[in-house]
């Protein structure tokens, strides 16, 4: 039971192709689409001339949804491949459902603009946009070749593409926010679904599932070499003067581009963006969860060292922030040891001991997950590939290791638990993600249904 026009809108995209088309006037001699279609009325006495009028297709609130757009859906579908039914009864039917879609999208748009918790800045919109014409524009070799594209798809110029761009991104987040925060506050609570509307849904997409790639099923052990008591009181009296010179007056995205040992975000300035509860580690999390925005944190100790984090801006189930990430020294010794361990717990599980006791008392979780199921073989990390190669199911690979925080090296001692060949997608195969999926998606229907009893709502197609 899809939403038709993504009301999820896990992510925001206009690429289809090349563009999204917009509307009726880029493509005339696409017949296909041009039922009902605008109202065409006179322009003056003379009737010498014609004023195309846009047709009200539904109200929603006081807002109006219009046959354009309508339009700009199908069009963007046809952009992305999808063939569009050419008899006038199915072809009806579709703009019908269409229309649902918009009103749906136009319902949670209205209800988060209402709700003063969620905000959308200007700035972060225009980050998008830039983001999104920047990705557009790069698939063309000349400005010539990227306007004229636009005219096909209906944008007389790059402002007018840009203006059209920013409402789509502006909405997008809105809803986005909005069904976050619900989820956030637990009033949006997935909708078991039955076993025949699971059934049901995986037919229907059955066909653009494809095939079952090669997938390998594992569990291990990360080993991480541990600081000494010396160097973690090193790392903790330099986050102490690095939180004293920043409560002082010192700029943080400078010092983390100093200081901070996280390759991922130190040239950043630090910057996480925006994340969710249960993205970060527990100890993180806590603290980033609860600080006012601008407020520098004590140093925050992790598996990965010692954090100063100051939120940036906060939603109901988000906070963007920064953080600068120190870590203890790790010498030689520190190094042999856990390397002496991880050869250690190797050969003692070739020698028949429990995986899960040892995985219980050694596994460092900064290093991954204890198990993963079913992986693509093509999606490993290049070091998985390798140590992987050629091992059945049940065996203890060679050890290996992974470059860890700072580039420290962690040693991976892994079980193969499962293979899988490629094949045809079984129901059983996609269950669980069925599962979840829909029961986020009736979620948001119960949701949407509620605000089309509370909404003036008006169809009339």
């Amino acid at each position: 039971m899809p939403l038709g026009r993504s009301v999820l809108l896990a992510a925001f995209g206009v690429l289809a192709g090349a563009l999204a088309p917009r509307g009726v006037a880029a493509a005339q001699d696409t017949a296909a689409v041009a039922p009902p279609g605008p109202t065409v009325v006179a322009a003056g006495p003379g009737a010498d001339s014609v004023l195309v009028v846009d047709r009200v297709v539904a109200v929603v609130g006081n807002r109006p949804v219009l046959a354009s757009q309508v339009d700009e859906e199908l069009f963007s579908r046809q952009a992305q491949g999808v063939q569009l039914p050419t008899e006038p009864d199915r072809l009806q039917a579709l703009r019908r459902q269409v229309v649902s879609s918009i009103v749906d999208e136009e319902l949670l748009v209205q209800q988060a603009a209402r709700d003063t918790a969620i905000q959308v800045t200007d700035q972060e919109i225009a980050d998008g946009v830039e983001q999104q014409v920047r990705k557009v524009r790069g698939n063309f070799s000349s400005e010539v070749d990227y306007q004229n594209e636009l005219k096909k798809a209906g944008f007389q110029t790059p402002e007018e593409y840009r203006r059209w761009l920013t409402d789509q991104q502006r909405r997008a987040a809105l809803q986005n926010r909005l069904i976050d925060g619900l989820r956030g506050a637990g009033k949006l609570k997935p909708v078991a679904p039955t076993e025949q509307e699971m059934r049901k849904f995986f037919d229907e997409q059955k066909a653009a599932l494809g095939t079952r790639p090669a997938t390998i099923s594992f569990r291990q052990i990360v080993v991480t070499p541990k600081a000494t008591a010396a160097a973690k009181a090193r790392a903790r009296a330099q986050a102490d003067s690095i939180v004293l010179a920043l409560r002082g007056g010192a700029d943080f995205a400078t010092a983390a581009r100093r200081f901070s040992q996280d390759p991922g975000s130190r040239d950043q300035g630090g910057s996480l963006n925006w994340f969710r509860r249960g993205v970060m580690v527990p100890e993180f999390e806590r603290v980033a969860f609860a600080l006012k925005p601008g407020v520098i944190s004590d140093p925050v100790e992790s598996p990965f060292g010692y954090h100063i984090i100051q939120v940036e801006r906060t939603q109901p189930a988000e906070v963007q922030a920064r953080h600068i990430l120190l870590t203890p020294a790790i010498d030689s010794a520190n190094l042999a040891g856990a390397r002496a361990l991880a050869v250690s717990l190797s050969e003692r599980l070739q020698q028949g001991a429990s995986f899960d006791s040892l995985q219980r008392v050694h596994h460092d979780p900064s290093g991954g997950e204890r198990q993963a199921q079913n992986v693509p073989a093509d999606k490993l990390p290049e070091a998985y590939t390798k140590a992987t190669a050629g091992a059945d199911s049940g065996a203890v690979v060679p050890l290996f290791t992974l470059k860890g925080t700072g580039d420290r090296e962690q040693f991976v001692v892994l079980q193969v638990t499962g293979r899988r060949s490629e094949g045809e997608i079984r129901y059983e195969d996609v269950q669980d993600r069925i599962r979840q999926q829909l029961g986020q998606e009736l979620a948001i229907r119960r949701y949407i249904d509620q605000l089309r009893k509370s909404t003036y709502v008006e169809i009339r197609t």
